[in-house]
């Protein structure tokens, strides 16, 4: 194992992040690749990543490139914004 492969291992943005609804699901894996979920798609995307500070650079693996950034623990990945999976935002429902 490198140095780099230990910095990924122990970074704290590894692991699972979902969105507030669970449709999407994107995983950050330690070895600098990502599989995103979207409803019952399990690998709708999948690609590698790279971390500088709170900034992510993903590019997926027809070389589709997106970026995201972790603001106070949310990732903001494109328009979308997904949570650390159990930090998830309550669903609300209407009640009477």
């Amino acid at each position: 194992m490198t140095s780099e492969d230990t910095s990924r291992t122990a970074h704290p943005y590894v692991g699972m992040w979902v969105t507030a609804d669970g449709f999407i699901r994107q995983e950050l894996l330690a070895d600098g690749r990502y599989h995103e979920a979207r409803g019952d798609r399990r690998s709708a995307y999948t690609g590698s990543y790279t971390v500088t500070g709170d900034h992510i650079d993903y590019v997926d693996d027809t070389g589709f490139t997106a970026t995201g950034d972790i603001r106070d623990g949310v990732l903001h990945h494109e328009h979308l914004v997904l949570h650390r999976e159990g930090d998830e935002p309550a669903r609300h429902r209407d009640r009477p």
